[in-house]
C-alpha cells in the first residue's frame, strides 16, 4: 500500500492556509513579457481556465449568533444586568471560604456547624435542616437550629433522632465536612413568630463592547486593471476585476471577526500584559470583553472528554450516554431550560450520532425509536436535526468554526457548546424593569448621532470617493459591540482534555 513520505506535504504549499497577501510578487504571476520569446505563454496558447476554483467551498464562519440570539442597540460603555439567585437555602461544602464544617464534639446540648466566610448566613433559630456529609451524601440527619451566632458565623443544631451529628465524622475525627439545606421551620404553641427575614438576592454582571476594525486598499491603476481569470466570493461577487473579490473577501473576513471576536473574547485582568502597557501610556488602550467561552468557564459548565469514557462525569469508564445523562443531572440542578442548542465539531457531533442511533435497536425482537417519537425515519437518519432525553429537547447542528483548520480547528480543544433557547427574564437597570431578553445576545453602540453596528465607508480617490488627493481607495470597517451571556449556569462548554 502507498502512503505519503515522511515529511513531505501531499498538498505543497496548500495544505492548510489561504492566506492573503499585501503585494502581488514576481513569483506569483506568470510572466509575459520577458522578451525571450521562450515564455510558454509566448510560444503556445495555454489553455487556461477562466474561473476560480473554489477548492475550499464557502469558507465563512458566521452565522451562529444569528441562529441563537439577537442583536439590540446600546447607548453607553458597558452592559449591566442583573440575574436572580436560587430561592432556597442550601449549603454546600468547599474549600476555605466556602467551607461547611461541623466543628468540635457532639454533645447533648448541641454540634455546631460553622460556615466559611463567603457564604451568606441566611439560617435563622427555629429552622429545620437535612445534613449530610459531604464526602457521599448518603449519610443525613434531621435537625432543629436551636441558636445562631453571627459573629463567630455558626449555629447549633439538634438532631431529632437518637443518633447525633457524630454519625457524620470520619473515625474519630471530629470535624467534618457537611452538606445541608433548610426544609422548613418548627415552633411550639404560643410561641413568637420567626427573628429576622431574608431579602431577596441577586447577581449583577457586566460587559464592555470593544471596536472590531479593518481596512482594504488599492491604488487607482489597479482597480482599473483587468484581469483574465474571472473571480467569485460566498457574497455573490464576481468579475475579472480582482480588486472587487479582495474588497468583498475583506468584508466577509471582518463579518466572520465580529462574531470570533465576541465567542473567542477576553477581558484583561490586573497585571496582564495588556493592562500594564496601557498604563504605561503606550497607546495600548484595549480593556478586552467577556466572550462566550469566558463567560461559560467563568459561571457555567465545561465537560471534559465527552464520549471518550474519562469525562468529568464521576470515576470510572463511562459510554456517551452515560456522560450526556451526567450532564442532564446537572441541567436539572440549574434552570432546567427545557429546550438546548448544541452546536459541535465533526468528532463530538458523530460522538451524539452514535450514540443515539444505538439506543434505537434492541434486535429481531422489535425496534424502539423513542428518542426520536417513535419515527424510524428521524432515528436512522444521523443527520438528525432534534431528539428527546429526558424531559429536554435538543436540536444539533455542526459547528463551522470548529472545524474550519484555520480557526478553532487548528487547535481542537473546544468539542462544542450547548446554549439554552428561548429567553430569560432580568433586571435592565437603564429600564428599571424586568425585561425578557435570549440568553444569548449581541449589544452595539448606536445613537441617532452614530450606528456602529456594521460601519464601512470609502476614502481617497477612486471609486467614487473624493476625499483626498490620494490616488487609492481605501475601504474601511467598523463596528462596537459585546456579548451578552445571562444565566451562564445552563451553558455547557464541552472541551478536550
Amino acid at each position: 500500500m502507498g502512503q505519503f513520505g515522511t515529511g513531505v506535504d501531499p498538498l505543497g504549499a496548500f495544505s492548510l492556509r489561504p492566506m492573503p497577501t499585501k503585494s502581488a510578487l514576481a513569483s506569483n504571476y506568470l510572466n509575459f513579457a520577458d522578451g525571450s520569446g521562450n515564455d510558454f505563454a509566448q510560444q503556445y496558447l495555454p489553455e487556461l481556465y477562466e474561473a476560480e476554483v473554489e477548492r475550499y467551498g464557502n469558507r465563512t464562519l458566521s452565522g451562529f449568533l444569528r441562529m441563537v440570539g439577537a442583536e439590540m442597540p446600546m447607548t453607553s460603555d458597558q452592559v449591566i444586568w442583573s440575574e436572580q439567585n436560587r430561592l432556597h437555602i442550601g449549603y454546600e461544602n468547599g474549600t476555605g471560604d466556602l467551607s461547611v464544617e461541623l466543628t468540635g464534639a457532639t454533645t447533648a446540648t448541641g454540634s455546631t456547624i460553622t460556615l466559611g466566610s463567603d457564604h451568606n448566613m441566611s439560617i435563622r433559630v427555629g429552622n429545620t435542616i437535612v445534613v449530610a456529609d459531604a464526602a457521599t451524601g448518603l449519610l443525613t440527619l434531621k435537625c432543629y437550629v436551636s441558636a445562631i451566632n453571627q459573629a463567630a458565623r455558626s449555629f447549633t443544631v439538634l438532631s431529632y433522632t437518637t443518633a447525633d451529628l457524630s454519625s457524620l465524622t470520619v473515625g474519630a475525627a471530629t470535624t467534618a465536612d457537611v452538606n445541608l439545606f433548610v426544609y422548613g421551620s418548627e415552633f411550639g404553641k404560643g410561641t413568637l413568630g420567626m427573628v429576622g427575614s431574608l431579602d431577596a438576592q441577586f447577581t449583577q454582571y457586566n460587559n464592555k463592547p470593544i471596536i472590531i476594525k479593518d481596512t482594504y486598499e488599492i491604488s487607482g491603476s489597479d482597480a482599473a486593471q483587468i484581469g483574465w481569470v474571472e473571480v467569485a466570493a460566498e457574497d455573490g461577487t464576481n468579475g475579472y476585476l480582482w480588486y472587487l473579490k479582495s474588497e468583498g473577501e475583506t468584508r466577509l473576513r471582518f463579518q466572520d471577526y465580529l462574531e470570533m471576536a465576541v465567542v473567542e473574547g477576553e477581558t484583561a485582568t490586573a497585571g496582564s500584559g495588556v493592562v500594564s502597557q496601557s498604563a504605561l501610556g503606550t497607546g495600548i488602550t484595549t480593556a478586552g470583553t467577556e466572550g462566550l467561552f469566558a463567560a461559560i468557564t467563568s459561571r457555567g459548565n465545561v465537560y471534559q472528554n465527552y464520549a471518550n469514557g474519562t469525562g468529568t462525569g464521576g470515576a470510572g469508564t463511562r459510554s456517551a450516554l452515560q456522560d450526556f445523562d451526567f450532564i442532564l443531572q446537572n441541567l436539572d440542578k440549574q434552570g432546567a431550560i427545557e429546550e438546548n442548542m448544541l452546536f459541535l465539531d465533526r468528532e463530538t457531533s458523530l460522538d451524539f450520532d452514535d450514540m443515539l442511533a444505538a439506543q434505537n435497536s434492541y434486535g429481531a425482537g422489535g425496534t424502539s425509536y423513542g428518542v426520536f417519537e417513535n419515527s424510524e425515519e428521524m432515528a436512522l437518519n444521523l443527520g438528525f436535526d432534534g431528539f428527546r432525553r429526558g424531559s429536554y429537547d435538543f436540536y444539533k447542528t455542526d459547528w463551522k468554526y470548529l472545524n474550519d483548520a484555520t480557526t478553532r480547528g487548528l487547535i481542537d480543544n473546544v468539542k462544542g457548546v450547548m446554549v439554552p433557547a428561548g429567553t430569560s427574564t432580568v433586571y435592565d437597570q437603564m429600564l428599571g424593569t424586568n425585561i425578557r431578553r435570549p440568553f444569548l445576545h449581541v449589544r452595539y453602540r448606536a445613537s441617532e448621532a452614530d450606528d456602529r453596528r456594521m460601519k464601512s465607508w470609502i476614502t481617497g480617490s477612486v471609486g467614487g470617493a473624493s476625499t483626498s488627493t490620494f490616488d487609492k481607495m481605501e475601504v474601511s470597517f467598523l463596528s462596537e459591540r459585546c456579548l451578552v451571556t445571562q444565566a451562564a449556569n445552563n451553558f455547557v462548554l464541552f472541551t478536550a482534555a
